[in-house]
C-alpha cells in the first residue's frame, strides 16, 4: 500500500474583496475562516487550486 503525500493548507488572508471564483476555490479546499488549516492529498488538482489562491494561503509539506 502506497503512502499518499499530504500538504497542509492554512488560510492567512481574508477572501473578502476577492473574485467569486477565488472565494469558491478557498471553500473547495475546505477552508472556512482565517487561520483555518486543512490537510489535503498532494495531487495536481489540489496544487492547481492552491496556485490560484496562493496570495491567500500558506502551504506546508506534511
Amino acid at each position: 500500500m502506497a503512502v499518499e503525500k499530504k500538504i497542509r493548507v492554512t488560510q492567512v488572508k481574508s477572501a473578502i474583496g476577492c473574485p467569486k471564483d477565488q472565494k469558491a476555490t478557498v471553500r473547495a479546499l475546505g477552508l472556512k475562516r482565517m487561520n483555518d488549516t486543512v490537510e489535503q492529498v498532494d495531487s495536481p488538482a489540489v496544487r492547481g487550486m492552491v496556485f490560484k489562491v496562493k496570495h491567500l494561503v500558506r502551504v506546508d509539506e506534511v
